[in-house]
């Protein structure tokens, strides 16, 4: 895999989810990370996952990795040179508990193998990736599909709030929000991430 710096995720970046789960719909971009350690490459594997620790959700995303530093005013176009699919694996009953206490998300969306990212392919630039669906197909049936076009807050706005918030740089990966669809997954699942019709990654649930 790529070189991985920094995994930084969009929570609740379309609507559709934001609703499913009840959550309100944010003023501005969600953001919470991911150790670099939760990344892993979808190659086909299984990936074993702490199923005893409750209900793990699926939340399949678009990935952007960033080739150069985040400079105010830079194009998503110029800052990112390869994208990839992923999925946001989250232990949705921890989450719920942590919610509620106020505490970080660490615990349910830090774990290891919680962020695999498919291969990364060249990036097409924002106005041809708005002309692409991805989806996520569970045991052979689709059971999510995105397109940037129906995101909350844009890429471009996502790039320029994480860029001056916290900071870009070569390396570093975006989980940019997964669409309606998430669910529990349990061992012996198996993911397929699509982008159009091309599969670029897959695994088993261990």
């Amino acid at each position: 895999m790529t070189m991985i710096h920094n995994v930084y995720c969009v929570g609740r970046n379309y609507q559709l989810h934001a609703a499913e789960l009840g959550n309100d719909v944010p003023d501005e971009p969600m953001i919470f990370m991911k150790p670099s350690h939760a990344a892993v490459e979808l190659g086909g594997q299984t990936l074993v996952l702490p199923q005893e620790k409750g209900e793990v959700h699926y939340e399949g995303e678009m990935v952007l990795r960033v080739s150069r530093s985040y400079e105010p005013g830079v194009k998503v176009d110029d800052l990112v040179d390869k994208m990839a699919l992923g999925i946001d694996f989250t232990l949705r009953d921890v989450q719920t508990v942590i919610k509620k206490k106020g505490h970080p998300w660490t615990a349910a969306k830090g774990f290891k193998n919680s962020a695999p990212i498919s291969a990364f392919i060249e990036f097409p630039g924002v106005a041809a990736a708005g002309e692409q669906n991805f989806t996520v197909h569970k045991n052979g049936s689709e059971v999510q599909r995105g397109n940037i076009k129906d995101m909350i807050f844009s890429l471009q706005e996502i790039v320029d709030y994480i860029g001056t918030n916290y900071g870009l740089g070569e390396g570093d990966v975006i989980f940019t929000g997964t669409p309606a669809g998430v669910g529990p997954c349990a061992a012996g699942d198996m993911f397929e991430l699509r982008w159009g019709d091309q599969l670029l990654g897959s695994c088993v649930i261990g």
